[in-house]
C-alpha cells in the first residue's frame, strides 16, 4: 500500500465513501485494507532517518504510524469532514489524548453531566492528578456558559449522550466556547462517525469517538480516534502559544492541535491502535451506514411502543418528541435518532433474567440488541448525584438497538415483562 491513501472526491457520499476511501487504485493494489504486522520500517540512509524523526510525514515506527493504521485514519476523516485524524486504543484514549492536546496543570474543563460512566470518571478522578479541573453542569448554553472560568480550555460534551440521549446545540456551544478563547470537543460515538451527525460541519473543533461501538460493529474490537477540523483558533492556549517563533503554533501552524494529539496519544503515552483492530474497524465502516440506518428505523419504533407499554416506565429517546433534546436532536442529526435509548421496568434483574433474544452485555453498536443495568455496571462506580445528572436511576435499563426484526425485539421485551 502507498505510504498515503489518496482522499475522497469532495462529491463522494458518505456509503461512497465509507467502502472507497483510504484504499488506493492500481494495478496489483488490493481492493480492501492489508494488515501491515510491522513494528519498524526501513531506511536506505542516515539523513533519511533524521529528516523523518523530526517531520514524522512518512514511516519510522509504528507506534507512531502504521498503513493499516493510516489508512483507517483518512476514512475516519473522510467520513466526520475533517481535517485530519489520529486512531487510538479505545475510546478512552481517544478522550484522554483530546482533553490532553488542549489543556496542562491549572487548566479547567467545562463538561455536560449526561455523559458515559468513563467519561464521567475521567474528569472526576484521572484529570485531578494532573492538575486539571472540570466542572460538569447541564448541558445547555445557559449552564455552560455560567460555568467558564477564565482558564476554561475546553468545553466537552456528547453527541446522543450514552445514556440520556440528551442532544447538544453544537452551534450554541462552539459560540460560547469560542468567545473565551477555549475549543469545543464533541463525543461521536453515538453519531456513528459521521453517519447521523457530523459536529465538525456545527462548529466543533475536536471529534473524539470510541470506535468499539458502531464502527466495529460486531463487538470484535476495540480502538478510538480524535479528528479536528481544519479552522480552530489556538492563539489563547499557551500551550500553542508559548516560545514565540519557536511556539508550537509558529512551528506548525494549521496542523499543530493534530499534531499535538498524535504527539501525545501516540509518540508520548503510548495509546497506539494495532495494525489488525485497524483491519477490524475498518472493515465495519464500510457496512456502518447500513446498520444504523436500519438500527435507528427499529429504535424509533421500539421507543414509541414502550412509551405507551403499561409496564414500562419513563421512556428516553431522541426521537421522541417528548424528550427535552427533540428539537436539538431534529436539526442536528441527519439520517435518523439512533440506535440506544433508556427505559424503567419495575423489577430489572427480573426483567434481565428472562430475556431470550437481547443479550446483556456493556456495550453499545453491536450488530446484536444489547442490554445492560446502568446503575450497577457502566455508572456503578460513579456518585449517585451524577448517575441522576447523566439519567440512570435503579429502574433505567439501557438499549443498544442491533439489526433483529422490530417484531421479535417487542416479543422478547413483552415476554419479559
Amino acid at each position: 500500500m502507498t505510504d498515503t491513501p489518496p482522499s475522497p472526491t469532495p462529491d463522494w457520499s458518505y456509503e461512497t465513501a465509507a467502502v472507497q476511501s483510504g484504499i488506493p487504485r492500481g494495478l496489483g493494489e488490493t481492493i480492501g485494507f492489508p494488515i501491515h504486522a510491522a513494528a519498524a520500517f526501513q531506511f536506505d540512509t542516515l539523513e533519511e532517518a533524521q529528516d523523518e524523526f523530526q517531520v514524522n510525514a512518512g514511516l519510522s515506527y509504528a507506534r507512531l504510524q502504521n498503513p493499516t493504521v493510516r489508512a483507517l485514519e483518512s476514512r475516519i476523516t473522510a467520513l466526520e469532514g475533517g481535517a485530519a485524524t489520529v486512531a487510538v486504543a479505545s475510546g478512552q484514549a481517544a478522550t484522554l489524548t483530546s482533553i490532553l492536546s488542549v489543556c496542562r496543570a491549572g487548566d479547567h474543563v467545562v463538561s455536560a453531566s449526561s455523559l458515559f460512566g468513563g467519561t464521567t470518571g475521567m474528569l472526576g478522578n484521572i484529570l485531578p492528578l494532573m492538575g486539571i479541573s472540570a466542572t460538569l453542569v447541564p448541558g445547555t448554553p445557559d449552564a455552560v456558559q455560567a460555568a467558564l472560568r477564565p482558564n476554561t480550555r475546553l468545553v466537552w460534551a456528547e453527541m446522543i449522550s450514552n445514556p440520556a440521549g440528551d442532544v447538544p446545540d453544537i452551534a450554541a456551544l462552539a459560540g460560547i466556547a469560542h468567545a473565551q478563547g477555549a475549543l469545543l470537543a464533541i463525543d461521536n460515538t453515538c453519531g456513528g462517525v459521521g453517519f447521523l451527525c457530523r459536529p465538525l460541519e456545527h462548529g466543533a473543533d475536536i471529534v473524539s469517538q470510541s470506535l468499539t461501538k458502531w464502527a466495529g460493529g460486531h463487538g470484535s474490537v476495540m480502538g478510538g480516534s480524535v479528528t479536528v477540523g481544519a479552522a480552530h483558533d489556538l492563539r489563547g492556549n499557551p500551550i500553542y502559544t508559548e516560545g514565540g517563533e519557536g511556539s508550537v503554533l509558529s512551528v506548525r501552524g494549521e496542523q499543530a492541535l493534530a499534531w499535538r494529539q498524535r504527539w501525545l496519544g501516540a509518540h508520548q503515552i503510548g495509546m497506539t491502535l494495532a495494525p489488525h483492530s485497524a483491519f477490524l474497524v475498518a472493515q465495519g465502516l464500510e457496512t456502518l451506514g447500513l446498520r444504523l440506518e436500519r438500527e435507528s428505523e427499529t429504535a424509533l419504533g421500539l421507543a414509541h411502543w414502550l412509551a405507551a407499554h403499561p409496564q414500562v416506565g419513563q421512556v428516553s429517546y431522541p426521537g421522541l418528541e417528548a424528550h427535552p433534546f427533540h428539537a436539538n436532536a431534529a436539526r442536528q442529526l441527519r439520517r435518523g435518532f439512533g440506535a440506544v435509548m433508556t427505559f424503567e421496568v419495575p423489577d430489572p434483574s427480573a426483567f434481565l433474567r428472562r430475556l431470550k433474544v437481547l443479550r446483556i452485555a456493556p456495550n453499545l453498536g453491536d450488530v446484536r440488541t444489547l442490554v445492560v443495568h446502568p446503575w450497577t455496571t457502566t455508572h456503578g462506580r460513579v456518585p449517585e448525584a451524577a448517575r441522576a445528572a447523566a439519567g440512570v436511576t435503579p429502574a433505567t435499563i439501557r438499549m443498544s438497538v442491533g439489526v433483529e426484526a422490530l417484531a421479535d425485539l417487542q416479543a422478547d421485551i413483552e415476554q419479559a415483562l
